[in-house]
């Protein structure tokens, strides 16, 4: 690749990245807003949970990449809705084990139906070997070590 090349915000790799994730995941995040009134973070809460079980907030944070005041806000409204329980750990009474409720179980369960529906509506236009090249590259690029930012 070319140093002089001069910038094109189209072909920037994030910004490519973003626009493609906003215009996927548009339809779905119009669907939990309006039928649970979640905001992403709860989602993102609610579904680590419900995929993974038993989690404290730091470790969600860290395996959604959510700053961990969001998670905080999230877990509070989702256990104000009773969708999720803190349990304090018993060896350690600083750590909380979250789990979600039966409820919040539902609620995971129906969403995760919508999701799979969503998905497949998003993949319909490529084929399947693509798409398995979409998610593999994907989570490369997700895991990848990223340079430090500065010229």
């Amino acid at each position: 690749m070319s140093q002089n090349r001069a910038f094109d915000l189209q072909a920037f790799l994030p910004y490519c990245l973003n626009q493609a994730a906003e215009a996927a995941s548009a339809g779905f995040q119009r669907f939990y807003q309006e039928r649970y009134h979640m905001t992403r973070p709860q989602w993102r809460v609610l579904v680590h949970l419900g995929q993974f079980g038993d989690m404290t907030a730091s470790a969600i944070a860290r395996k959604s990449g959510l700053d961990k005041t969001k998670v905080s806000r999230a877990v509070f409204d989702l256990e104000q809705r009773g969708w999720l329980i803190r349990q304090r750990d018993a060896r350690d009474r600083r750590v909380e084990h979250l789990n979600l409720t039966e409820p919040g179980q539902t609620v995971f369960r129906e969403l995760g139906k919508v999701a799979v529906k969503h998905d497949a509506a998003i993949l319909a236009g490529i084929t399947a070997e693509e798409a398995m090249v979409l998610r593999t590259v994907l989570k490369k690029l997700a895991h990848a070590e990223t340079p430090g930012g500065s010229a």
